[in-house]
């Protein structure tokens, strides 16, 4: 009887018993242990997926986040897109004007540098060219040594107007009012001061570079003394009647190595016709001269490119 549970059922219409027996038991147990167990599975899962839902919705807020934050990112980055493309755009512009600034000055010096060219190249070639030009024209003896003055007497073969005689005239003549400036026509140092009432009468030379020389005679009253440094354009002295002279002006003289030029294509010439010189005057190898002159000024350029990177560096 102990293995056996008895199970009354009491209705109206009476009542109904069920007997279990030691299997039957068993059954209803594993039933009872089987349900708490789904049970208990069911509570720990519907936790475990409560806890996820937290942990997913902070994962979502955070990702919201590094959205929102990404988006932000993303507009500055395009806002910094904008401003380089026009930045670019600007320095595009800018060297598309420099470029065609710089086909200009080429034209101008002559410079037949193939467009494809990179622009520092071309920019170094024309630097080159136009500090050639520069050094050149403020060493060598050009323009006039008196302003808007008329040339009476040019170079070459003439009868003189005071003594008769036929000679070579190897300077030019400006017809200019006693005491009017005279300038010099290129850096030099003042070699010779002479004050005279015959011949050339007051006379100033100056020693100018490669072997060029100019000098000035009839003067009034100088204005420099020998020994002096002079610079393109200074105050030498003053135009006169001294010496032997039929009337006032300015007697100019160019001489390379003591040999006189005719010294008209040196007035004529300038930055605007700078190859004019090489046409007019074929009594000085002018390739030599200006690779001479190329050479020195690359040297120059060189030496300011270092010195500008070693101050760069040295502020960095």
């Amino acid at each position: 009887m102990k293995e056996r549970i008895t199970i009354s059922v009491s209705t109206v219409n009476g009542s109904r018993h069920f007997h279990l027996g030691l299997k039957a038991q068993k059954g209803i147990r594993r039933a009872a242990y089987f349900a708490v167990g789904i049970s208990l599975v069911t509570v720990g899962a519907f936790f475990y997926l409560v806890g996820e839902v937290g942990f997913a919705k902070l994962k979502q807020e955070e990702l919201e986040k590094h959205s929102y934050s990404l988006n932000e990112e993303l507009a500055s980055l395009k806002q910094l897109k904008d401003e380089l493309e026009n930045d670019l755009g600007e320095r595009e512009s800018r060297l598309s004007l420099v470029s065609d600034r710089l086909g200009e000055l080429e034209n101008l010096l002559g410079v037949n540098v193939d467009g494809g060219s990179p622009l520092e190249t071309r920019l170094d070639v024309a630097a080159i060219n136009s500090a050639v030009r520069v050094a050149v024209l403020d060493n060598l003896p050009n323009g006039s040594p008196v302003k808007k003055a008329r040339q009476s007497s040019q170079y070459g073969k003439r009868t003189h107007p005071v003594t008769g005689k036929v000679h070579l005239h190897a300077g030019l003549d400006f017809a200019v009012n006693i005491g009017t400036p005279v300038y010099a026509p290129a850096d030099g140092v003042v070699s010779t001061v002479r004050p005279g009432n015959k011949g050339s009468g007051n006379f100033i030379r100056l020693q100018h570079s490669f072997g060029f020389t100019s000098s000035y005679s009839h003067l009034k009253k100088f204005a420099v003394r020998a020994g002096d440094f002079v610079d393109k354009g200074d105050l030498i002295g003053y135009s006169g009647n001294s010496g032997l002279s039929s009337g006032p002006h300015l007697h100019y003289e160019i001489r390379f190595v003591g040999r006189s030029l005719d010294p008209r294509p040196f007035v004529d010439w300038g930055m605007d016709n700078f190859e004019h010189i090489f046409e007019k005057e074929r009594k000085i190898k002018w390739v030599s001269l200006i690779n001479k002159v190329e050479q020195r000024v690359s040297k120059q350029l060189q030496l300011s490119s270092q010195m500008v990177v070693t101050s760069q560096a040295n502020s960095s």
